[in-house]
């Protein structure tokens, strides 16, 4: 499987070139699976998803004119017998995977069983996450929280770390998570984004520093590409990399 990991979806030229790449082919000739499952522990998570699956929300992803778009709500698939959507996945050229919550996300991949899954789809295959879609996939996830959501009991670990912003120190609570395993380090969306102050430059490095793998940190003009396991940034933007 191949991976566009993104910030900000496909945000730019650049970033389509990348994603058309992976595909093989045009988007128009592609069938893809929306999965907006980590949106729905933010207030008004229904409707922000509702947003994102018809092409209504700021960061482009559902709305590029994909041949076919379906959506896979991974909390209803415990309920439901494998052989009704594992075939629509194996079948999909592009899994779209939302942001929202990076742990729920994670603790839904793996009840659901599309963790378990992915591994096994076809060589072209193409993953692409927004924010918390893309962290899901490192094997180790870290998340700040200033008030955690309910199911944080599915962390492996949580530690108090102070962050610097424009209105002075903030305390977060970064917490960590397992996640599905399918690339060796993690990532840091939104870099420099003043709606997301933990992840200022200064502080995605206390933030990586917390983190025993390598450490992506982009902004919303950058992804991560990942093919045949060679890992690539693709950016119209700036990023960082931190090693542990």
């Amino acid at each position: 499987m191949r991976l566009l990991l993104t910030s900000a979806g496909i945000s730019n030229p650049s970033i389509h070139d990348a994603l058309v790449e992976l595909l093989g082919k045009p988007v128009a000739e592609s069938n893809a699976l929306f999965i907006p499952t980590a949106i729905y522990p933010f207030p008004g998570g229904a409707n922000f998803a509702w947003q994102a699956i018809c092409g209504r929300a700021k960061s482009p992803l559902a709305q590029l004119g994909w041949k076919s778009l379906g959506v896979l709500e991974l909390t209803a698939l415990p309920s439901i017998d494998r052989k009704a959507w594992v075939p629509s996945v194996e079948s999909a050229d592009a899994l779209l995977v939302w942001g929202g919550d990076p742990l729920y996300l994670s603790y839904w991949m793996r009840q659901s069983g599309l963790t378990e899954l992915l591994p096994s789809l076809r060589p072209e295959s193409v993953y692409v996450g927004v924010s918390a879609g893309s962290m899901a996939v490192a094997s180790t996830i870290g998340e700040s929280y200033t008030n955690p959501p309910a199911g944080t009991h599915r962390a492996l670990t949580s530690e108090e770390i102070v962050f610097s912003t424009p209105q002075g120190e903030i305390k977060r609570l970064l917490v960590t998570a397992q996640g599905a395993e399918l690339v060796d380090f993690a990532l840091i969306p939104h870099l420099d984004n003043e709606n997301h102050p933990d992840a200022s430059s200064a502080n995605a490095k206390k933030w990586a520093a917390k983190l025993a793998v390598p450490v992506y940190a982009i902004d919303d003009q950058t992804a991560i590409k990942v093919a045949g396991g060679v890992v690539g940034v693709v950016t119209e933007g700036h990023w960082e990399l931190f090693t542990p």
